[in-house]
């Protein structure tokens, strides 16, 4: 069921014996209520009206002509006091003020002597449904005709407008103001939701880069024990005269490459070409072994001469 926001027609006196009155009346009493130009509707159940309005649990504005209701977003509006209860007496809605300090000096300078409240309304029974702010104002409804034109009801929203909020092109005002709000808690949503991401696919930048930073330090003490390793491994072939002293370098960035092990692989098929610590016996020219396929890589990889090799082989071979 549409309701439809209406100004009051026909305002309410104040200042009836007291200069801040606790108590005003906020509709004439029912079922039937006109207004100065003969439009009517209908409050046959105040106390629902009543009842509504404490449930909400939420007290609702008086301000001055009714700016709550027409002042653009970000204009001022600023509240004289709030209607904090609502009751019936004789068929009548009366509310209980809580006027603030501006308010009270309003009442008690008599700057405003009538009230005009604002309610919601079904268009098709004119059953008034609840109450939504009230006013102080000079001349009720003389002021308001744009709220209480006889020919518009209700102010529609331009198409295009209807159409980005996906409702409907007869959709009002006070439609357009609840599509606008779920998007505002949408948006919200989202936004809190980009505040805390899923732990189980984004983690802290501080835990991140202190990962990182324990991955690199890692990597650095795996480099130098690696580093270490190689050296070791070329100085024991050295030792071992399987390679020259002056060829250590190369031997050094051969290990790296490789890895340790088929180095030592490597290494170990070589026969003792210099140092060491066996009596070298010089190889009987002539008698130089041929090299296999095997021996040929590997001067390859260590940067032999196959005739070194060879003589180094053939003297292997005589021991």
């Amino acid at each position: 069921m549409t309701q439809t926001p209406h100004i009051q027609l026909q305002g309410l006196a104040l200042n009836a014996g007291e200069a801040s009155p606790e108590w005003v009346q906020l509709t004439p009493a029912g079922p039937d209520i006109t207004g100065r130009d003969g439009r009517s509707w209908r409050l046959s159940d105040p106390a629902a009206v009543a009842a509504r309005f404490a449930a909400r649990r939420q007290p609702i504005v008086v301000d001055i002509d009714h700016l709550s209701e027409l002042a653009k977003p970000g204009e001022p509006a600023p509240a004289q006091g709030w209607i904090e209860t609502v009751e019936v007496r004789d068929g009548a809605l009366w509310g209980q003020v809580s006027w603030n300090k501006s308010g009270r000096a309003l009442m008690e300078a008599e700057a405003y002597r009538f009230l005009s409240p604002t309610f919601l309304f079904d268009p098709k029974s004119r059953e008034i449904m609840s109450l939504r702010s009230a006013a102080l104002v000079h001349r009720p409804n003389l002021e308001m005709q744009a709220l209480n034109s006889e020919t518009e009801e209700t102010v529609q929203m331009d198409k295009a407008i209807c159409e980005a909020l996906g409702l409907a092109a007869d959709a009002t005002a006070a439609d357009a103001v609840v599509a606008i709000t779920r998007l505002k808690d949408a948006k919200a949503v989202a936004l809190n939701a980009a505040d805390h991401p899923d732990p189980g696919k984004f983690v802290p930048k501080a835990d991140h880069e202190l990962a990182l930073n324990r991955i690199r330090e890692f990597e650095a003490d795996e480099t130098a024990r690696n580093e270490t390793a190689v050296g070791a491994a070329v100085d024991a072939a050295v030792a071992a005269g399987k390679i020259a002293p002056a060829s250590k370098e190369y031997h050094l960035a051969t290990c790296k490459a490789v890895g340790i092990e088929k180095f030592q692989q490597m290494v170990g098929t070589l026969p003792v070409i210099a140092g060491g610590t066996r009596t070298e016996t010089p190889a009987t020219p002539g008698k130089a072994s041929a090299l296999t396929a095997d021996e040929i890589a590997v001067c390859a990889q260590l940067g032999h001469s196959h005739t070194d090799f060879a003589a180094a082989k053939a003297t292997e071979e005589t021991r």
